[in-house]
């Protein structure tokens, strides 16, 4: 019915909420997206106890159907390694919005220590493979997270 619809901006913004209040989480670096209420949670945080905790938070929060905790493990980075990673973000974007087969509008990148998170609701397995694909072939990519979730129908 349609008083069991529960509206997605709101249920991302709860389950900001419930990150922002789990102990001894960046809540910061998590980056929250929610579709039909399937929530997807990606970024980076330094231990497996974090990310763990952080997909605890978001099972807990009313109206959400499912989790999908594609956040990944990444060391604190020193300076220069954050200059790196801002560069190798904009080669990945760049990329990303140069192919034919990839609508980059619905990717999220993010990079740590070489270590690149695609992230976001797509709309194809077939979008999302092209979009890890040109993601790995860039110069300065270590390795490339698939944080990306086709969408349910």
């Amino acid at each position: 019915t349609a008083g069991n619809v529960v509206d997605d901006n709101s249920v991302n913004a709860s389950v900001k909420a419930a990150l922002v209040e789990t102990k001894d989480l960046p809540a910061s670096q998590v980056n929250v997206e929610t579709y039909k209420g399937v929530v997807l949670l990606a970024g980076f945080v330094e231990t497996q106890a974090q990310k763990d905790a952080a997909g605890a938070a978001a099972k807990g929060v009313s109206g959400v159907t499912k989790v999908h905790n594609a956040i990944a493990l990444a060391p604190e980075n020193t300076m220069g390694s954050k200059l790196d990673d801002t560069m190798t973000t904009s080669k990945v974007k760049t990329a990303l919005m140069g192919d034919k087969d990839v609508k980059s509008g619905q990717i999220n990148v993010e990079t740590k220590g070489g270590i690149v998170s695609l992230a976001g609701f797509v709309s194809s397995e077939k979008m999302k493979n092209r979009a890890l694909e040109v993601a790995k072939a860039e110069k300065g990519v270590k390795s490339v997270v698939d944080a990306m979730y086709v969408k349910p129908e």
